[in-house]
């Protein structure tokens, strides 16, 4: 019994010697960091924060004021009487108007890595869509970063982007609330 074991023992081992050894890397070049290495987006498909903050606030003020003043007098003499007439136009228009606008975002959207150009900045898009009680907000990121400008935790300030393109729309039983009706718009278009 013991001969028949040692035979079998044998024969594995021979087997396994004689089989191709195969060992897989666990290293992978093309997503390797350095542990001692930061955590900033580089690549295709990586992750960035952008913090949107966008304050804008514009005003315009037209302040206008004519005067104009004509005067014309004639006088004619006749004998025994004299006769004057006169003409005098007052053209006064004072004029203001004022318009201004505001406008303030506050959100934090994550957006992935599109591109990178050839001078090593990072092209990134990204959405996000919120829902509540039938009330959906969008909110659209896509611009170009600088990777100097990402903090350690690959967090951008929406300031720091540059091309950028924001857009935050909301849709919904609110926002339909807020728009003018379909005969308003009519009598709006003919000036009524």
């Amino acid at each position: 019994m013991w001969r028949l074991g040692q035979a079998l023992g044998l024969l594995c081992a021979s087997a396994m010697l004689s089989a191709t050894v195969q060992a897989t890397s666990l290293y992978k070049e093309g997503s390797y960091k350095a542990l001692a290495s930061d955590q900033k987006a580089r690549r295709r498909g990586d992750l960035v924060t952008i913090m949107v903050v966008e304050n804008a606030s514009a005003t315009s003020t037209a302040n206008t004021t004519a005067r104009r003043n004509a005067n014309i007098n004639a006088e004619v003499d006749l004998p025994h009487k004299s006769r004057g007439v006169g003409i005098q136009t007052n053209n006064n228009m004072d004029g203001r108007g004022q318009t201004v606008r505001e406008g303030k975002v506050l959100a934090q959207i994550t957006v992935i890595v599109k591109d990178i150009t050839d001078n090593g900045d990072l092209l990134v898009a990204g959405e996000q869509l919120l829902e509540v009680n039938n009330e959906r907000q969008q909110i659209r990121v896509e611009g170009r970063i600088r990777t100097q400008d990402l903090s350690d935790t690959n967090v951008v300030f929406s300031t720091r982007i540059a091309d950028a393109k924001i857009s935050y729309v909301g849709a919904g039983d609110l926002s339909d609330k807020q728009r003018p009706g379909w005969w308003q718009q009519v009598l709006t278009w003919f000036g009524l």
